[in-house]
C-alpha cells in the first residue's frame, strides 16, 4: 500500500484483504492450512511416556487415521481442518505414494529432527488467491534406508546427511512438480488446481499424479457419528458433500497427452474411508471399516483393485493421472492436470483457456501486490527473496487443533489413554480450547505454535496482512489461550516453559507498522492486547522475581543450550541463576508497555498512571541489575569485562559470575527507550511523576537515565540499561570480528570462546561452553539447535532496532570502530545498516552467483533449476553463513522482508569491501544509491501439451524501475556497456553511488507517469534517505506526538 495524502494505491490484492476485514467476503476460508507433518506431535501422542516421535512415526501415518488434524504436500483445508485437498505422486519405483514429506524424527536425526525432502515454497498471497509450491521428486526409488542408516552412523560433530547429500538430483533425474492454487476473481470458493511436472532427466520417465480430496476424521471417536462423503457422479467429477461446508464439486480436465499418445489422459477416481487399517497396524483380525486409509498406496503400487471402493464413494478420494503409456514423458516435456473443487456443479469439460486465464491474473495480482508493498529500486535477487519470505510466512499457516479435556482423557470409542499420560507434561493447562489459524515457526520441523517465534512472526505479517497478525498476537492473551495466572503457553511440548517476553513489542510494533504503511489505527486491538498483557507482566514478576529484587530468573529463555548448565533445571551448584538476559528482557517488556501506554493516553488520559508504572519499573529493574546496595553486593556487569552475564546467587551477597561472553550479555542492549520532549509535555500527569521520582530518587533516575542535565538529539530523552560508557564497551566486543561480528551477522556466542572454553567442575560431572559455529555438538534441548556460536535472525533483528533507538538519541556525534580495529567510524545508525546488509548477505547471491546459505553447492548457487529458489533456515553457521537447523523456518527467518524492505534500496552485493565510497550508499549520508537491474531472464510461453501454462516465471522479478531510469536501463542514463562480464553472462545487480551536482538526475518525474503514486512515494523516500533524517525510525519504534484527539476520561 502506498499512501500519497489522502490517494490510496489499492491493488486488486488489496481489495480482496479490505473484503475479508470488512467480512462481505470470506476470502481467507480456504489456505494452505493442511499441516506438512501431523505424525509424531504431541496432540497425536497417546503413548504412557510422552515419547511422541515413537508413538505415531512416518510409516504409521500411511495406515494410521489423525486424530487432531492431517497433513500432505501443498494442502488446503478450510479455516477449521475438516476438508483437504492435496496431492500425491508416484515414480514407479517407490514402494510407497509419496503423499507426505519424509523426514527423521528427532532420535534419529543427527542433530534432532530433520525433513530430508527438497521442496520450496514459492508465492502466496494473504488472501490464498494464488499460491504456488514446489516439489521435487526423484525419478529413482528414494532412498529412506540410506537416509535413515547413513544419519544413524554419524555423530553429533558430523553434519547431518540430507537428500541432496545422497546424490540423487545430481544426473537431473528427477521432476519439478509446480502446484499451483488460484482462486476465481469473485468467488473466494472457487478453487482451482494446476500440477506442472517437468522431466528435468536426460531421459523419458514415468510419472502419476493423484490429487487427494478428502475429510479429517471426525467421526471415529465416539463424540459425533456424522460422516461426510465424496461420490462419482460423472466421468471427469465427484460430489462433496459435508454438512458444515455444504455440496461442492471435485472436476477433473483431461491432461494433455504427453506421452506421445493422440488422446488425452483421462484420470481414475479412487475412492476409500480416512479409517485406520487395525489389521496391519495392531495386528486386528478386521478393520472396523472395509476400505481404510492406504487403499491407494495398494490399488496403484500394487494394482489391488479389491482394496478401493466400488461403489465409488467415500471419505477419501483421488483422481489417479496416469502418465506411464510407452516411454512416459520425454525428457524436457511435462505432465499437466488440471482441477478445480467448485460450487457449481459442471457436467461439460473445464474451459481450459478461461482456467489459465484466470491462473495468469492471479499471478498479475500477486505481482501488483508485492510490487506496491515494496516500489522502492532495488536488486531482482533481493526482490526474489523478499517475496519468497513472504509465501513462506503464509505458507507456515497451518490450523492448529486441540482440546485439553478430550486430549488427556481419551473419546468415548478408544481405549483409555494409560493414566501416567496425564503427568508427562502440560497436566496444568486444562483450559486449552484451540481451533484456530496460526503461524507455525516452520512447516515441517516445527508445525506447533511457539510463543516468542510468533511474535517476531508478526513484523513481516503486519506489513502484507496487518489483520492476521494482529489476530496472532490477540490469540495468545485470550482466554482458552493464556493461562489464568497470566502465562502464555510456550509451545506443546510444554506449555509451561517459559518464553522471552516479547509479545508487547511485538503487539506494539504491528500497531505502527499499519498505521504506517496502510494508514488504519486500531486501538482497539491495542487496548486489548495491552489489558491482558498486564496480567502477564505481573505473572512475570510474581513467578520470575520471587524475591523481589528485580532480579530476573527465566530458564532456558529460548536460547536452548547457550549456559554453562540446562537452565530450565535446578542448578547442580545449588543456589539461584540470576540472569542478565532474563532482566534484560523484562527491561525491554517494562519500555514496550510504557510505550503502548504512552501512546493510548494519547486517546484515553487514565493511561498516563499506568506509563508512570512501568516508568519506574523500568527505573527499579535498571538499577537492580547494575548497582547493588551494600559494600559486598555484585552486580550482573562485570567493569573488568565490559560485558553482562549471568551469575549463580548463593544467598547474601555470595554470588558468582559466570564468564560466559555470550547473547546473554548483549540482550541488555535491547531494553532502550526514547522519550520524545513533545510526548512527555503532552502528559502533565506523567510528566510530573517522572519529575518527581527524578527529583526524589534523584540517584537511581541518573544513574539509569541518559544525565537529566544533557538532552540528546532533538531533545529526546533516553531509558537504557546501559550508560554511554558500558555501550561503548558492549559495541566494542559486539563489533569485533574475532568476537561477535561475522561476515553475516552478529553471533550467539563469542568467538573468543573457541580457544578459551569456559568450564566448571561440579559432583564429578564436567560442564563446558566452547564456539561452536555450526550444529549443536550435544544432545541439550534435542540437539536442533544450538546458540553457542551460530547467527539467529531474530535477536539480530532485536540489536539492530535498539541501535537505531540509541542513534535516535546521540545521532551522529556517537561514533563506535566498525568494525573494531578496522579505523572505520560509524555512528550508529549505520552500524545497525552495516548489520542489516551483512544478514541480507546470508541469502543474496555474490558476484560469481554464490550464496552463504549454500556453503558452496554448485548445483544450488548456479544450476538455472535450483539457483532462484530458497531455503529460509532456522540459523547459520556463525563464520560460513551455511543455513543450519530447520529449513522453512520463515517464521523468524521471514524477517528478512523487513530488512529488504528497509534496507534493500542500498544494500552491497556480499563480499564487496566497505569502502568510503560504498559507505556514501547508505540511508544517512548525503548522497544515496541506486540499483542498476537486470531483470532475470523469462522464457517464452511454448505451445504443446503444457499449452500456456508451462512458461517458467521469474518470481518478483520486476523491471519496471530500470525502464524508467534510462534509455538502456542504466540509472543514469549515461549508456555505459559494462552490462555483461568478460565471458558474456549478465552482470548482477549491483549497488552504486552517484556523485552528481543533481542527484536527482534521472528519477522519474511523477507528472510524466502513470504510476504518479506509486512515483512520488519512490520519489519522496529516496529524498529521505539522502537527507540524513532519523524521524523515519521513531515513527516506527516509538510513541510519537502525532496530534490525535484526546478523549477525556
Amino acid at each position: 500500500m502506498v499512501l500519497e495524502g489522502n490517494q490510496e494505491v489499492m491493488s486488486a490484492e488489496e481489495l480482496r484483504l479490505k473484503e475479508d476485514r470488512e467480512r462481505s467476503k470470506y476470502w481467507k476460508k480456504w489456505g494452505p492450512y493442511t499441516a506438512e507433518r501431523q505424525w509424531a506431535t504431541v496432540r497425536e501422542d497417546y503413548s504412557a511416556d510422552g515419547n511422541a516421535w515413537a508413538d505415531f512415526t512416518y510409516d504409521m501415518a500411511q495406515k494410521r487415521t489423525y486424530r487432531w488434524g492431517e497433513d500432505g504436500i501443498a494442502g488446503v483445508c478450510d479455516t477449521h481442518g475438516k476438508m483437504h485437498i492435496a496431492f500425491a505422486f508416484w515414480n514407479e519405483k517407490d514402494d510407497h505414494l509419496k503423499e507426505r514429506l519424509f523426514g527423521l524424527s528427532n532420535p534419529q536425526g543427527v542433530h534432532g529432527e530433520s525433513i530430508k525432502e527438497a521442496h520450496f515454497h514459492l508465492d502466496n498471497t494473504p488472501t490464498h488467491s494464488y499460491m504456488k509450491y514446489l516439489y521435487k521428486l526423484p525419478q529413482k526409488a528414494f532412498p529412506y534406508e540410506d537416509i535413515i542408516k547413513e544419519n544413524a552412523r554419524r555423530n553429533k560433530t558430523e553434519r547431518e546427511y540430507n537428500l541432496l547429500d545422497t546424490g540423487i538430483f545430481n544426473d537431473g533425474k528427477y521432476w519439478d512438480c509446480f502446484i499451483e492454487t488460484a482462486k476465481d476473481g469473485d468467488n473466494p470458493d472457487e478453487l482451482l488446481f494446476r500440477v506442472t511436472c517437468y522431466n528435468r532427466g536426460p531421459d523419458y520417465a514415468k510419472l502419476h499424479i493423484l490429487p487427494h480430496v478428502w475429510f479429517r476424521n471426525t467421526w471415529a471417536w465416539g463424540r459425533d457419528d456424522y460422516k461426510p462423503n465424496v461420490t462419482q457422479i460423472g466421468p471427469l467429477q465427484s460430489e462433496i458433500d459435508h454438512r458444515d461446508i455444504g455440496k461442492r464439486y471435485f472436476q477433473c480436465s483431461p491432461s494433455p497427452n504427453s506421452c506421445g499418445g493422440e488422446d488425452d489422459i483421462e484420470p481414475e477416481f479412487l475412492f476409500t474411508d480416512n479409517d485406520s487399517n487395525y489389521v496391519d497396524l495392531w495386528g486386528a483380525k478386521q478393520n472396523k471399516t472395509p476400505f481404510v486409509k492406504d487403499a491407494f498406496h495398494k490399488r496403484v503400487i500394487k494394482g489391488d483393485k479389491k482394496a478401493v471402493n466400488p461403489h465409488k464413494t467415500g471419505t477419501k478420494s483421488a483422481a489417479w493421472y496416469a502418465f506411464n503409456a510407452g516411454r512416459g514423458v520425454a525428457p524436457g516435456d511435462c505432465a499437466v492436470v488440471r482441477f478445480r473443487i467448485s460450487t457449481k456443479r459442471n457436467d461439460g469439460y473445464l474451459d481450459e483457456e478461461e482456467f489459465d486465464e484466470i491462473m495468469d491474473q492471479r499471478l498479475a495480482d500477486a505481482d501488483d501486490f508485492y510490487f506496491k508493498i515494496n516500489p522502492m529500486p532495488m536488486a531482482d535477487d533481493l526482490r526474489n527473496i523478499q517475496r519468497q519470505a513472504f509465501a513462506g510466512m503464509m505458507w507456515c499457516k497451518q490450523h492448529y487443533h486441540f482440546i485439553w479435556d478430550q486430549w488427556a482423557n481419551g473419546d468415548p470409542a478408544m481405549p483409555p489413554p494409560p493414566p501416567s499420560r496425564k503427568a508427562v507434561r502440560n497436566s496444568q493447562w486444562k483450559h486449552m480450547h484451540l481451533d484456530d489459524i496460526l503461524s507455525m515457526p516452520d512447516s515441517w520441523e516445527y508445525p506447533f505454535f511457539a510463543a516468542w517465534d510468533s511474535a517476531f512472526h508478526c513484523i513481516p505479517l503486519a506489513q502484507i496482512d496487518p489483520e492476521f497478525a494482529k489476530k496472532q498476537l490477540d490469540l495468545f492473551t485470550r482466554e482458552w489461550y493464556m493461562h489464568p495466572n497470566g502465562q502464555l503457553p510456550a509451545y506443546e511440548w510444554n506449555f509451561g516453559d517459559v518464553n522471552p517476553p516479547v509479545h508487547a513489542w511485538a503487539t506494539f510494533r504491528t500497531f505502527k507498522i499499519e498505521r504506517k504503511m496502510y494508514g488504519r489505527e486500531d486501538l482497539d486491538f491495542l487496548e486489548r492486547v495491552f489489558q491482558k498483557l498486564l496480567l502477564n507482566f505481573t505473572w512475570w514478576c510474581n513467578r520470575k522475581d520471587p524475591e523481589g529484587k528485580d532480579v530476573f530468573e527465566g530458564g532456558f529463555l529460548g536460547l536452548d543450550n547457550i549456559g554453562l548448565f540446562n537452565r530450565s533445571d535446578p542448578l547442580p551448584t545449588g543456589g539461584t541463576l540470576e540472569q542478565a538476559d532474563a532482566t534484560g528482557w523484562m527491561a525491554f517488556y517494562a519500555l514496550s508497555m510504557l510505550n503502548i501506554a504512552l501512546e493510548l493516553a494519547k486517546h484515553r488520559r487514565i493511561y498516563e498512571d499506568i506509563a508512570s508504572k512501568f516508568f519506574e519499573h523500568f527505573i527499579l529493574i535498571s538499577d537492580a541489575m547494575q548497582y547493588r546496595k551494600g559494600s559486598d553486593a555484585k552486580s550482573l556487569w562485570n567493569d573488568e569485562d565490559g560485558f553482562y552475564y549471568d551469575a549463580i546467587s548463593f544467598g547474601g551477597s555470595w554470588s558468582h559470575q559466570m564468564h560466559v561472553r555470550s547473547l546473554v550479555g548483549l540482550i541488555p542492549l535491547y531494553a532502550t527507550l526514547t522519550l520524545e520532549p513533545q510526548v512527555i509535555n503532552r502528559f502533565p500527569n506523567f510528566k510530573k511523576r517522572m519529575d518527581w521520582f527524578i527529583k526524589n530518587r534523584h540517584d537511581v533516575a541518573e544513574r539509569n537515565m541518559a544525565s537529566m542535565s544533557r538532552k540528546g538529539k532533538d531533545s529526546r530523552m533516553l531509558l537504557a540499561l546501559c550508560n554511554e560508557d558500558r555501550l561503548r564497551c558492549i559495541l566494542k566486543r559486539m563489533l569485533d570480528e574475532t568476537e561477535f561480528l561475522s561476515d553475516h551477522g552478529i553471533r550467539s556466542l563469542s568467538k573468543v570462546h573457541k580457544d578459551h572454553p569456559v568450564s566448571m567442575d561440579v559432583n564429578g560431572q564436567h560442564y563446558q561452553v566452547s564456539y561452536v559455529p555450526g550444529d549443536s555438538d550435544s544432545g541439550l534441548f534435542g540437539g536442533n539447535s544450538n546458540w553457542r556460536g551460530p547467527v539467529w535472525i531474530a535477536v539480530n533483528f532485536l540489536l539492530i532496532e535498539s541501535l537505531l533507538r540509541f542513534y535516535m538519541f546521540y545521532g551522529n556525534t556517537f561514533k563506535v570502530e566498525c568494525p573494531t580495529g578496522s579505523g572505520d567510524y560509524m555512528h550508529l545508525g549505520h552500524v545497525a545498516e552495516e548489520i542489516q546488509h551483512r544478514l541480507t548477505h546470508l541469502m543474496a547471491a555474490d558476484s560469481q552467483g554464490k550464496r552463504a546459505i549454500h556453503d558452496g553447492n554448485e548445483m544450488l548457487d548456479h544450476d538455472p533449476h535450483w539457483k532462484d529458489y530458497l531455503w529460509f533456515y532456522e540459523f547459520f553457521d556463525g563464520d560460513s553463513g551455511r543455513g543450519l537447523g530447520a529449513s522453512h523456518q520463515t517464521g523468524w527467518t521471514g524477517l528478512m522482508a523487513k530488512m529488504i524492505h528497509d534496507t534493500g534500496v542500498n544494500c552491497r552485493l556480499p563480499q564487496t569491501p566497505r569502502t568510503p565510497t560504498a559507505a556514501a550508499a547508505h540511508y544517512f549520508d548525503d548522497t544515496f544509491a541506486r540499483q542498476r537491474r537486470q531483470s532475470m531472464s523469462r522464457n517464452t510461453r511454448p505451445g504443446g501439451p503444457a499449452r500456456s501454462l508451462t512458461r517458467t516465471r521469474s518470481i518478483g522479478a520486476r523491471s519496471d524501475w530500470s525502464e524508467k531510469t534510462g534509455a538502456n536501463g542504466s540509472a543514469n542514463g549515461d549508456g555505459d556497456d559494462d552490462d555483461t562480464f568478460s565471458n558474456g553472462a549478465p552482470t548482477p545487480s549491483r549497488t552504486w553511488s552517484i556523485y552528481k551536482e543533481d542527484p536527482d538526475a534521472g528519477l522519474p518525474k511523477p507528472e510524466d507517469d502513470p504510476d504518479d503514486p506509486i512515483n512520488r512515494y519512490v520519489s519522496d523516500q529516496l529524498a529521505r534517505i539522502k537527507s540524513n533524517e532519523s524521524h523515519e525510525y521513531a515513527e516506527e519504534l516509538s510513541a510519537q506526538n502525532d496530534g490525535a484527539d484526546d478523549e477525556k476520561a
